[in-house]
């Protein structure tokens, strides 16, 4: 299993339209591909008056993932990148899941 995490720091300015436009537009879209299995956001605390966040996608397999970052991501990242220009940095990180436990 893949875990691919997004995390982006954003203008404090944004983050009520951008937390609404991931929630009913970009995590949809993303989940819409069929590549992933499930997400989350996460507010990631750091130091004061900052503001990032987490996004995760879990994908059954690396040849999944590929074909997302292939067929997907660039279109989906430039939709991200048009609207919100300049008010935010991101970066994306690719993780291999070795085990889970849950309770």
């Amino acid at each position: 299993m893949i875990l691919y995490n997004v995390t982006v720091s954003l203008d404090p300015k944004i983050q009520e339209d951008w937390l609404d436009w991931m929630r009913s537009t970009h995590i949809p879209d993303v989940m819409n591909t069929g590549c992933f299995l499930e997400s989350r956001i996460s507010r990631v605390h750091g130091e004061e008056g900052e503001v990032t966040y987490a996004i995760s996608y879990v994908t059954e397999s690396e040849e999944i993932y590929d074909h997302y970052q292939a067929t997907h991501a660039v279109g989906l990242q430039k939709d991200h990148s048009d609207r919100y220009e300049g008010k935010f940095a991101a970066f994306r990180t690719k993780l291999t899941i070795l085990e889970e436990f849950k309770k």
